[in-house]
Order: C-alpha cells, then sequence, then structure tokens
C-alpha cells in the first residue's frame, strides 16, 4: 500500500524562532534546528484522548533526530508562520498519525523545556500543550511512529513515576501537570 499524503515542502517547512520573552524575532528552516546549539523555537505538544478516557501515547521512529525509538505524547510539532496552533494540530495529527482529531484545547499554555539527546542534540521549545479528541483510529506514519498504545491517565502517571527513561523528558515534565486534564475533550454539538 502506498502512502497518499503529500509531501512536505522543504520551503515551507520551517520553525519560529523565539526571543527568551516568548516574541517571535525569525524563521530558520527545521532540519538545520536541531543541533547541540537548538535555538529557541516555537513547538506543541498534544495528547490524543478517547471518548472511554484512553490516552494515546506512541513510540517515536527509529529514524527519528531525536529521542528515537521513545515513547511519547501522541504527536508534537511546529507551527508555521501564519498557521494556528488548531492548523498545525490538524496538519501533525494527518501526517504523524493518519488521523483527525477534534477540539484541541490548550492544557498548559505556559510550558517550555530544553533537554538534551543521548547524541547531543538539543530540544529547547515554547510548547503549549493541547488535548484533544481522537476522530477515528490511528494508521501511523512509519517514519514518525514505530508503535503506540492507548492507555489510561492512571497508567500514564504511573508509567511516569517508575520507569521515566521509558519517555521523552517533554512527556515526563507534561505528564504531573496534566493531572485532572486527561479527560476526553467533549466534541462540539452539531
Amino acid at each position: 500500500m502506498t502512502d497518499s499524503r503529500p509531501a512536505q515542502s522543504t520551503a515551507e517547512d520551517h520553525v519560529i524562532l523565539m526571543e527568551a520573552d516568548g516574541t517571535p524575532c525569525g524563521l530558520a528552516p527545521r532540519a538545520t534546528v536541531h543541533t547541540p546549539h537548538t535555538p529557541l523555537h516555537l513547538a506543541f505538544s498534544c495528547y490524543v484522548v478517547r471518548e472511554d478516557g484512553l490516552v494515546l501515547l506512541t513510540r517515536r521512529a527509529l529514524t527519528k533526530r531525536t529521542w528515537p525509538g521513545v515513547w511519547t505524547n501522541s504527536f508534537c510539532g511546529h507551527p508555521r508562520q501564519g498557521e494556528s496552533f488548531p492548523e498545525a494540530i490538524a496538519r501533525h495529527a494527518r501526517h504523524e498519525l493518519g488521523m483527525s482529531v477534534l477540539t484541541p484545547e490548550e492544557a498548559l499554555p505556559a510550558f517550555r523545556y530544553r533537554a538534551v539527546d543521548a547524541s547531543g542534540i538539543v530540544e529547547n521549545e515554547i510548547c503549549p500543550v493541547f488535548v484533544a479528541l481522537a476522530d477515528g483510529d490511528p494508521a501511523p506514519n512509519p517514519a514518525e511512529v514505530m508503535d503506540l498504545r492507548w492507555v489510561s491517565p492512571m497508567e500514564l502517571t504511573s508509567l511516569v513515576e517508575l520507569s521515566p527513561w521509558t519517555l521523552s523528558p517533554w512527556t515526563v515534565s507534561q505528564v504531573p501537570q496534566l493531572r485532572g486534564l486527561l479527560e476526553p475533550v467533549p466534541a462540539s454539538a452539531p
């Protein structure tokens, strides 16, 4: 089966650089930004929940530049210039998970982190965290996701507490702050 998703244009694949105070200060090609000296830039994390209350965890593909093979939140990404967070979330949900999500709600608007991968690559992001409702089942892009699992919020909290080394550092930091927020987000009434 071939992947029918359109390839992302490298001209469009950029990140928004940020000042320490959260002010945008330029653009840079995404492929050139994640290095041992990654500048502060804008991103987002999204946790997808089903109506039954389970949360989608994904395992990053082994080909990922940072934290390959590590379990993490449902998906992350970078908004493009002129793109709202809901638009970026919809784009990344389609690209990474092959699915749609509904009603992304900002859960941690001021989250930011800096972490260094074992390879020395740095993540340095202003990264608001969103919770969205699953609209269908995932069909993950193998270049992005090598495995996935639906877990209860309690299981996720236990995983962070008992074996944080199995998870991305942003997930380990986010989950304690998300207590009570990883509940299904009601879909808008028609």
